[in-house]
């Protein structure tokens, strides 16, 4: 199933699921039941909440319910404002190269706020304070099910579903900081979707490609068997020493090819369309504004 949260013309969120080029109203379906009022409503219901989300949708596809157009929907972030994001760096053994940094020997985490999630097709505001704003292709995976010290065996069915991110990053805020918060949360740089997958429909995150285009031009192409550390093994690791919650969700880290590293170098500007592709999921687009 592919799910995602959305705004009625009346500005009220919604629930929604996404069949072909076709979105239904879950939040309506459910009859305002509160754990399908959005994404993160269901992800913290439990396992129940899945296998009704499942009949939900035969009964509204056999019924031939009313539905509206995935294009020109006004899509809502994925995540709640109380979600935690945990991004990865250094994960893909390409990007390391490209850092002319060895493997971590473990991951290594850090933390993007949910207020800086923005959905698809939303703009990403380029700060007054940077000109050097970049971008990072991510496969993401959201939590469903309280993770407290799991193995890597366990970890697996922690995992709700996919989405994709971007993890655009201000590269002289990161360069004159040293470290990595405030070059990673401007406004609007964590830009998250289309819809989450749930995990049931794919049989194996590890061999999916992902690209990122550049007003078209391919600058990002790798696989997520490049990953040095498995979604498996991400969950399992932090869970060792932070309880993950249902709605959480680990961005994965980014492949080759960032504009930082590119010669010459390459950052976004005004009117630039950013889309980042990972098979089996869909393509996240972004525009970048003033």
């Amino acid at each position: 199933m592919k799910l995602l949260n959305y705004y009625l013309a009346d500005g009220s969120k919604v629930f929604g699921l996404v069949e072909g080029d076709q979105v239904f109203n879950l939040t309506q379906a459910a009859e305002g039941r509160p754990e399908f009022a959005s994404v993160g409503a269901w992800l913290r219901a439990g396992e129940l909440a899945l296998a009704e989300a499942n009949r939900l949708r035969e009964q509204l596809l056999q019924t031939h319910a009313e539905s509206v157009p995935f294009a020109g929907l006004r899509q809502a972030p994925l995540v709640e404002l109380d979600a935690r994001i945990f991004c990865v760096g250094l994960n893909y053994i390409d990007h390391a190269a490209e850092n002319n940094l060895p493997a971590p020997p473990s991951p290594i985490f850090f933390s993007k706020l949910a207020a800086v999630v923005i959905p698809h097709q939303a703009g990403i505001p380029i700060p007054a304070s940077s000109t050097q704003v970049d971008y990072e292709a991510e496969f993401a995976l959201v939590i469903g099910r309280r993770a407290d010290r799991v193995s890597e065996a366990e970890a697996r069915a922690c995992i709700a579903g996919f989405t994709i991110m971007n993890d655009v990053t201000a590269r002289d805020m990161q360069v004159k900081d040293k470290q990595w918060f405030r070059s990673k949360n401007c406004n609007g740089f964590g830009p998250m979707g289309p819809w989450i997958v749930t995990a049931d429909s794919i049989a194996d995150p590890m061999v999916l490609d992902i690209s990122l285009r550049l007003n078209g031009e391919t600058l990002q192409r790798s696989n997520t068997s490049n990953l040095i550390f498995s979604p498996e093994v991400l969950v399992s690791t932090l869970s060792q020493s932070l309880v993950l919650q249902p709605g959480d969700v680990i961005s994965t880290g980014t492949p080759a090819g960032i504009g930082f590293h590119r010669k010459p170098q390459i950052f976004l500007h005004a009117g630039d369309r950013v889309e980042v592709e990972v098979s089996e999921i869909g393509i996240l687009e972004n525009f970048m504004v003033a």
